[in-house]
């Protein structure tokens, strides 16, 4: 029998690595307390310091009954010098996520990326059909060689890493995602839509991965904004600005079908709920929480 939590995330609320250092982002608490009125049980960490300090962040948590459900750790793995000079601080944000961290089925996942080159960057969605964008041999001994490390510096503190597919990285399609599996052991966060606009098929994915699965980020995207990016050369930047992720409902993933399918599993785990925004300065903030709350009812209302 299926058996999930719910969380939500900084991103929805338009903070992330990528604005983490502008001004005008809504205050920590101001989304921990959304998060909760919203109805998740859960949040991811954010950008480095979002969320405080150990003693803050045990602090936010525990005033909310709410849990660390994972945190984003994109690096280097494909470039032995540039992952030297990230230990460090992959390191400290591991500490902080097992220190912060729940006891049991619930300890947060550090959510690991591989950092694209400025090619993939500006190709977004077209790993699928452009062999000229995918990592040689070399690059693919260094990213395995270098995921095995931070992946056994996770699990030193007690925490299962998973592994996230994500646009203009070197981990984009399918393919790439069926290959880094057959050479690690590490789990996978099937993110419904970065593997739609990457060229894959969501419910396809979750049978074929069932057993690698172990943290499912929900998301919805448009294939229209994907085809104006890719017509137009954007970068994700872009992306997110012409809202390539929307509300769960409103876009071309199948969700009804891929919930039938967890549904029907023994998944046991995580469901992150991710709606990326990069708001303007027109947004209210009232105006990103009504769209966390209609998420949460989406899933609510299918069984979730």
């Amino acid at each position: 029998m299926v058996s999930i939590r719910v969380a939500a995330a900084p991103v929805s609320f338009g903070v992330f690595e990528l604005t983490a250092s502008g001004n005008g982002l809504p205050a920590a608490d101001s989304v921990l307390d959304a998060v909760v009125q919203c109805g998740y049980q859960g949040i991811d960490l954010g950008p480095a310091g979002y969320l405080g300090d150990l003693d803050s962040l045990r602090r936010r948590l525990a005033d909310r009954e709410l849990a660390l459900a994972g945190g984003w750790l994109e690096a280097h793995f494909a470039d032995d010098v540039l992952l030297q000079r990230e230990l460090e601080t992959i390191r400290a944000t591991l500490d902080l996520m097992a220190a912060a961290a729940t006891n049991g089925a619930w300890r947060p996942k550090p959510t690991l990326a591989v950092t694209g080159d400025a090619r993939r960057r500006s190709a977004i969605g077209q790993a699928a059909h452009r062999t000229d964008l995918a990592l040689d041999e070399d690059g693919w001994r260094r990213l395995v060689k270098n995921l095995r490390v931070v992946v056994e510096l996770c699990r030193e503190r007690n925490l299962e890493p998973t592994f996230h597919h994500h646009l203009g990285t070197f981990i984009e399609a399918p393919e790439e995602i069926e290959r880094l599996l057959e050479a690690t052991d590490v789990g996978l966060c099937l993110d419904t839509g970065h593997l739609l606009l990457g060229g894959g098929d969501p419910v396809k994915a979750w049978h074929d991965w069932t057993d690698r699965i172990n943290q499912i980020h929900v998301k919805d995207a448009r294939l229209a904004v994907m085809r104006s990016v890719m017509t137009d050369g954007c970068d994700m930047t872009e992306a997110w600005r012409r809202g390539i992720f929307c509300r769960l409902g409103d876009g071309d993933v199948d969700l009804d079908a891929f919930i039938a399918a967890v549904s029907a599993s023994d998944y046991s785990g995580w469901v992150v709920v991710e709606q990326d925004v990069i708001p303007d300065s027109s947004t209210p903030f009232e105006a990103l929480v009504a769209d966390q709350r209609r998420n949460r009812e989406f899933l609510r209302a299918r069984g979730w």
